[in-house]
């Protein structure tokens, strides 16, 4: 690692702008090259008498000297200037900054290609850009061009190397079936019941040929002596993953893949506990198994210590427990935007930190001897290291956690080692190892607004801090104690402010992208709440060291009390906050934002103005997308339709209530508009009636149908049955029909048909009519594309995808009276 500087080898004595606050320097200008002798010199006298003159004259004189200084700015010039910028950019180690966003593009363009590639063609390009890098070294431009390319393809090889290693079973279709496995966690849910995650060892009743590795099944009540790492038994029924809840949308399969999740379900009855033999099982599960115990054991601990919900919110804090959390609070902690406080991250890791090393120190400071003979600073910063270390295994080892530990401990190291902790240059080796290790997590909310949030927040500091050291300032004036602290207090709260503003602007888009939402007041709930966060983290650091002792008592019931304030406070914002759904923006905008965001924070010289235009051209694109008029699940039971005035009609009673939400936000619909159901031959509803309802008209049943009429007047009907189809071939625009053995019953190419057959295989659909002509049929996308990636194959092994009817268990024979 440089000294003081990116990229340089001078140590902290050299002259070329290398020092770590340099890196965001004010722009530089760079030296232009002599004026031609055909354009007059700006500073000559007469311009300068100009200047001078008043009136009308010096008037003149300014619009002369502007309009030669324009004169002076031509294509070479500013070739130049580019060019000088440029090579002081990579002087200062902007290539290594731009390693993880190669790799990053890499591994976005594996996840996002049509069809899986096999192994041959990444290596083989992996190969040619290779030697195409070594052959170009004699060209400096375009050998940096060769590694950026290289960079990307080693990011796909990385994306293809992590599918493969993966290689997760999953199930293709749901079934019941005896299933007997090791504990691998437990969690305990608000809900009460218990969900547990299972590595299968057998199945039976039926016997699964292809049986999924791990599962998570749910149960009611499981009994007191189960533990992660005990041997347990009980007929489940078992579920594949789902897909996206609508096209474009988080992909819980892909997820379940990545995380070993072959298939999800409930215990019909109680799992019972079987004796086992724990030497058979592996020393990493055996090491697994006994962090997962101590990690439940503090987690119940503190909940019997705090209670409620503020220990449920205790347990996540100390050990990432989150499961037990009530939703009312959770949803209050999003719509405020402080949600990221319950996930451990940077702030965490930081406050955790910070604390062992100031405890440390002021440990050393009671020992003065001491402390002057030894590097303390180094004990406190290798402690503090082992402290981190100990909180993100004990944590769970979520991505945030992940990559604010590495940012941390390279900072750490660095301390120990006397070398200077360069902030983008940790942020740069976190990426770089989370990508190696789990590329998938690239194209994932976490990874995305993490160090979003972390490279906006690094550059903004640096650059402010190199303002301020660029500057004389007189020494501060004598203040009176209160003064003094209320200097403090509003420079602390002017930190929080712009901390909150810096990293939610970085975020913003990122979070709608992927959720759809904003947090209008988060600027005023991080205020309010951040000072009690950052004591109640130092409780929470009290309480750990001092558990083992029994002496954990009182600071876990002022973290208690402060929790208690938090929730309120919280509470009390998300009342008064605005709706937080905004509807769905354009991809494109997204990819511009993120470009803006690298170049905004990497660069340090005037070629950070190139952000400009990207952000600018980010804003403008964002509503450059339509919502769909239709949206239908992947089991096809549920169809939504937005109707106007921010109501979204349902097809079914009782829908599902993740799906709706999601929907709700996706569509900026605020009320849910339940069908309406008439019984047959009543009069009060017939089929036919459907031409006659008003635009924006919600679902209306009768005889196994459910019509519903767009605000574009385009007709939509549900219908359970094949067999009652065509009723509605004569009147709707789009059919949809729940049953996988339906067929097209209508054979019009103006009216769209989809099958629970089609949505088996290709996931969650949106429908768009064309508004501006009656006679064009409507356009339908689905979530799925094929041919299938791995993570998606198991979809052509269900039932419905194989166009059969759902399995129903034979009926027994019942015995006569005469028998």
């Amino acid at each position: 690692m440089a000294g003081r500087g990116r990229g340089s080898d001078q140590g902290e004595d050299a002259t070329i702008g290398v020092s770590e606050r340099s890196l965001f320097a004010a722009p530089l200008l760079a030296p232009l090259p002599p004026p031609s002798p055909l354009v007059p010199n700006p500073g000559n006298p007469p311009l300068q008498a100009d200047v001078s003159a008043p009136g009308p004259v010096a008037e003149a004189g300014r619009i002369v000297r502007v309009r030669r200084q324009i004169g002076l700015i031509s294509l070479p010039r500013l070739r130049h200037s580019v060019a000088t910028a440029a090579g002081l950019e990579l002087d200062r180690g902007l290539a290594f900054l731009l390693v993880p966003v190669c790799l990053a593009i890499g591994a976005i363009g594996y996840f996002s290609l049509a069809a899986e590639p096999d192994f041959a063609k990444p290596v083989a390009v992996v190969v040619l850009t290779g030697l195409c890098a070594f052959v170009s070294r004699s060209w400096p431009k375009t050998h940096l061009c060769f590694m950026a390319a290289l960079l990307c393809t080693l990011g796909l090889l990385a994306g293809k190397v992590e599918t493969w290693r993966a290689g997760t079973q999953m199930l293709g279709s749901e079934i019941s079936t005896q299933v007997t496995g090791r504990v691998v966690s437990l969690d305990r849910m608000e809900t009460g019941r218990i969900r547990l995650t299972i590595d299968v060892t057998s199945t039976a009743r039926p016997k699964l040929r292809y049986a999924p590795e791990r599962v998570r099944l749910s149960a009611r009540k499981i009994p007191a002596e189960i533990t992660a790492g005990s041997l347990v038994t009980g007929y489940a029924k078992l579920l594949p993953p789902t897909g996206p809840v609508r096209p474009d949308s988080y992909d819980f399969s892909f997820d379940s893949y990545f995380a070993g999740i072959g298939g999800s379900g409930f215990f019909l009855g109680n799992p019972k506990l079987v004796a086992g033999d724990d030497n058979d099982m592996p020393l990493s599960a055996r090491l697994a198994s006994g962090i997962e115990n101590a990690r439940e054991a503090i987690a119940d601990h503190i909940r019997g210590s705090v209670g409620g919900a503020e220990g449920e919110i205790a347990a996540a804090l100390i050990v990432g427990v989150r499961a037990g959390i009530p939703d009312e609070i959770n949803e209050a902690m999003r719509r405020t935007g402080i949600y990221h406080i319950i996930s451990i991250s940077g702030l965490h890791m930081a406050l955790v930190a910070g604390t062992i090393m100031m405890l440390m120190r002021s440990a050393f400071a009671l020992f003065p001897d001491f402390s002057a003979r030894r590097p303390v600073k180094k004990y406190a910063a290798a402690a503090a290291l082992f402290s981190i270390a100990a909180y993100l295994v004990i944590s769970g080892i979520v991505v945030a956690a992940e990559r604010s530990f590495i940012m941390l401990a390279v900072m750490l190291i660095a301390v120990l080692f006397d070398r200077a902790a360069l902030t983008m240059r940790n942020l740069a080796i976190s990426a770089i190892a989370v990508i190696v290790v789990s590329p998938h997590e690239v194209v994932g909310p976490s990874f995305q607004m993490s160090f979003a949030a972390t490279a906006a927040l690094v550059g903004a500091y640096a650059g402010w801090s190199d303002h301020r050291a660029g500057k004389t300032r007189p020494p501060p004036p004598r203040r009176s104690l209160p003064g003094f602290l209320t200097r403090k207090f509003l420079l602390a709260m002017g930190g929080l402010a712009m901390t909150s503003i810096i990293a939610g602007s970085a975020t913003a888009l990122f979070a709608i992208w992927h959720f759809q939402r904003v947090s209008p007041l988060s600027l005023f709930a991080n205020l309010a709440i951040m000072p009690i966060v950052s004591v109640v983290m130092f409780l929470a650091v009290a309480s750990a060291l001092l558990m083992p002792f029994g002496f954990d008592g009182p600071s876990l019931y002022l973290m208690g009390k402060g929790l208690t304030a938090m929730i309120a406070i919280s509470g009390w914002i998300s009342e008064r906050s605005p709706v937080d759904a905004v509807g769905l923006i354009s991809q494109q905008s997204v990819l511009l934002v993120a470009i803006a965001l690298v170049i905004a924070t990497m660069a340090t010289t005037w070629l950070r103005l190139a952000a400009l235009p990207f952000a600018l051209a980010g804003m403008l694109t964002v509503s450059d997308t339509r919502p769909p008029d239709v949206l239908i699940s992947e089991d096809a039971r549920l169809v939504a339709l937005p109707i106007g005035d921010g109501e979204l009609a349902v097809s079914r009673a009782r829908p599902n209530e993740f799906t709706v939400d999601n929907w709700k936000r996706a569509l900026t619909s605020e009320t849910i508009v339940m069908p309406e159901v008439f019984s047959k031959g009543d009069g009060q509803f017939e089929i036919a009636d459907a031409a006659e309802l008003p635009p924006g008209a919600p679902f209306y049943c009768t005889s196994g149908v459910c019509l519903a009429k767009h605000p574009s007047g385009a007709i939509i009907a549900h219908v359970e049955d094949r067999k009652d189809a065509w009723k509605a071939c004569s009147l709707a625009d789009l059919i949809i029909i729940n049953d996988a053995t339906a067929y097209d019953p209508c054979h019009d190419p103006l009216v769209l048909v989809i099958t629970k057959r089609q949505l088996a295989r290709k996931g969650s659909a949106a429908v768009f009519f064309d508004r501006q002509s009656a006679t064009t049929p409507a356009t339908i996308s689905f979530a799925v594309d094929r041919p299938y990636r791995p993570w998606h194959t198991q979809r052509k092994f269900s039932r419905e995808a194989r166009g059969l009817p759902p399995y129903r268990k034979p009926e027994k024979p019942v015995a006569s009276p005469a028998q």
